[in-house]
């Protein structure tokens, strides 16, 4: 058994939560790497900075100048302590001791040195670059400074990190609030339109998508609004074409029942209930057929079928009936004479469709005019079939409402004879069924109304 999928929450408070996770994980990945590289970047600072103090001191012509001014120089808390390497290789000064002869010999050969080295036990930086006049100055400075500053590092970033964080929770708040307020909008329409409300306009803003839902909610109650009152035009329709014949019944009824109609009456009333009988079978046998055609389970059985030979047979059928009723019924050939024309499709659906629409000519066409009925192959492949009759025709307003159902019925029930005002309904989607098309021009060759409808080819064998 299926069942709706229990709510989740709002929209907005998704999108709260999701863009505050997103940016909770960006400022955690981000601090991991600023932590990282807080202590190389403190590291990297300090050696820049001695080697800065060192070449300043490597330019100065005398050594005794140079642990003089160096001495002046480097006084301050940092505990940056100074060598100096004699072009002879003496080490002399309060660095000497971390001095080791690799550095040195990189040194005498004119090469700056930039390593770790050991200082009293304690881990120092160690700079060292060439004199203007040979020799060398060495700087050391302690690892704990290092370790200061990138300390210091890591709290300053701190701030940034959880300003950040906070900025991209407010941020994804406003854009959810943003996104989430036409679309709970177009939720509550769609609800109203649920609950049979019409008239309803869902707001048609926010980004592209949510623009297009709004839009695809008025569209689909402008549609409910249109066919709910084509079905409400269509129940009065058929509730009048009911009551009509009930009526009638009703009243022949109740007459015979008190002994109102007198013995000589009764074939003449026979008749009559006999004729509003047959009318109400025909007017639910079409209501039947039109249902049948809207269910899902309707199957079409679709064969070779040559059309020239079903329309013959179609036309012998109502001449009979056309004879009776004066009218002319011709039937011709469109196009070259002579070859078959063969489509793919459910003969018997062709002929039901075909029946529909003379009938319907049929009882619109006077006597002494014509109804013709013509076959032939259609412009790119397929079949074409017309039926043309010489009655009084559509306006183009007709023809704009002809397939509706009890369109046209309503509008001339009182003027001209007319069915159960189903079958041109009928005809509409039973062409569709069997993937053609028909249409109607108000005033054919003949006066009236002409109907075409165009069937697909069938495919290729072999």
């Amino acid at each position: 058994m299926n069942r709706d999928r229990p709510a989740r929450g709002p929209l907005a408070r998704h999108l709260v939560l999701l863009t505050t996770v997103v940016a909770a994980l960006a400022v955690v990945l981000t601090g991991l790497v600023a932590w990282q590289t807080a202590a190389h970047s403190a590291e990297q600072r300090e050696r820049e900075q001695l080697v800065r103090q060192a070449t300043v001191l490597s330019r100065l012509p005398a050594l005794s100048e140079v642990l003089f001014n160096g001495a002046q120089t480097l006084g301050g808390p940092n505990g940056v302590e100074l060598a100096v390497i004699a072009p002879g290789g003496s080490v002399g000064g309060t660095a000497a001791p971390a001095v080791d002869t690799a550095s040195k010999a990189e040194l005498l050969a004119g090469r700056p040195v930039s390593r770790d080295g050991v200082l009293g036990g304690a881990d120092v930086l160690l700079v060292g670059v060439p004199g203007v006049r040979g020799g060398a100055v060495v700087l050391t400075e302690p690892y704990t400074v290092v370790e200061q500053n990138t300390s210091q590092i890591r709290r300053n970033t701190l701030l940034p990190l959880v300003v950040g964080m906070v900025g991209a929770a407010l941020a994804g708040a406003l854009m959810a609030r943003r996104t989430a307020r036409p679309l709970a909008a177009a939720a509550r329409a769609a609800h109203r339109i649920a609950d049979g409300e019409r008239g309803v306009r869902a707001p048609v803003a926010g980004t592209r998508e949510t623009a297009e839902i709004g839009h695809a909610l008025n569209t689909l109650d402008d549609a409910l609004a249109r066919s709910e009152n084509r079905q409400r035009d269509f129940l009065l329709s058929v509730s009048h074409e009911l009551r009509t014949p009930l009526t009638a019944l009703q009243g022949y009824a109740e007459a015979l029942a008190d002994g109102l109609i007198e013995p000589e009456r009764l074939p003449e009333v026979g008749t009559t209930l006999a004729g509003e009988t047959r009318r109400l079978d025909r007017f639910l046998d079409d209501l039947l057929a039109l249902a049948r055609l809207e269910g899902d389970d309707f199957r079409l059985e679709p064969a070779r079928t040559d059309l020239c030979a079903l329309v013959a047979e179609a036309a012998a059928f109502w001449a009979g009936q056309g004879a009776r009723s004066g009218v002319d019924l011709r039937l011709e050939r469109l196009g070259p004479a002579g070859a078959p024309v063969v489509v793919d499709t459910d003969a018997f659906r062709v002929r039901q469709l075909l029946d529909g629409l003379v009938q319907n000519a049929l009882r619109v066409t006077p006597g002494g005019r014509p109804l013709v009925l013509a076959v032939g192959p259609a412009d790119g492949g397929g079949a074409r079939l017309q039926v043309r009759d010489g009655g009084p025709g559509l306006t183009e307003d007709d023809v704009r409402v002809a397939f509706d159902s009890g369109a046209l019925h309503r509008r001339y029930r009182a003027t001209r004879p007319v069915g159960s005002g189903l079958g041109l309904a009928i005809a509409h989607r039973l062409t569709g069924l069997l993937g053609g098309t028909v249409t109607v021009d108000g005033h054919g060759p003949e006066g009236g109304a002409s109907f075409t409808v165009t069937l697909p080819p069938a495919p290729p064998t072999g």
